[in-house]
């Protein structure tokens, strides 16, 4: 699945999935990937400084994550242009959830924020997502 979310012109794209060759389901640990577009559809130049992300683990605990950039860069995009990257992260269970922002500054100095949609992270044999996962909990 496909999640989509333009803020302030800028649109990101998230696809996640479930990594089985890296997981260890029996010990607790479940590794997703995810692959994330973002493209400067604005008339200005952005650049990324920052990310934050809130992690939900249905059986874990929630984290948070701030950092500079994403996957050791701070991409500068030009109107039209996009960056892609990969990354993941490790849950103790087979279901839970992403969502996030990326701090982006203008060349005017101006920064703000862009929006990451929330998106499930779910092994294949899990039925429901995440609310029905919890709700069982």
């Amino acid at each position: 699945m496909n999640y989509e979310q333009v803020t302030e012109g800028i649109r990101v794209s998230v696809r996640p999935s479930f990594s089985l060759p890296y997981s260890v389901p029996k010990d607790g640990k479940f590794v997703f990937t995810y692959s994330i577009q973002m493209e400067n559809q604005s008339e200005e130049t952005a650049k990324l400084l920052f990310r934050h992300w809130h992690i939900h683990d249905s059986e874990g605990d929630d984290s948070e994550v701030d950092g500079e950039g994403v996957v050791g860069e701070q991409p500068t995009l030009a109107p039209g242009k996009s960056h892609s990257y990969e990354s993941f992260c490790v849950l103790q269970s087979p279901v839970g959830f992403m969502e996030g922002y990326y701090t982006f500054i203008r060349p005017t100095g101006e920064e703000f924020h862009v929006s990451v949609p929330r998106f499930d992270l779910q092994a294949p044999w899990t039925v429901g997502g995440p609310a029905e996962s919890d709700a069982i909990n």
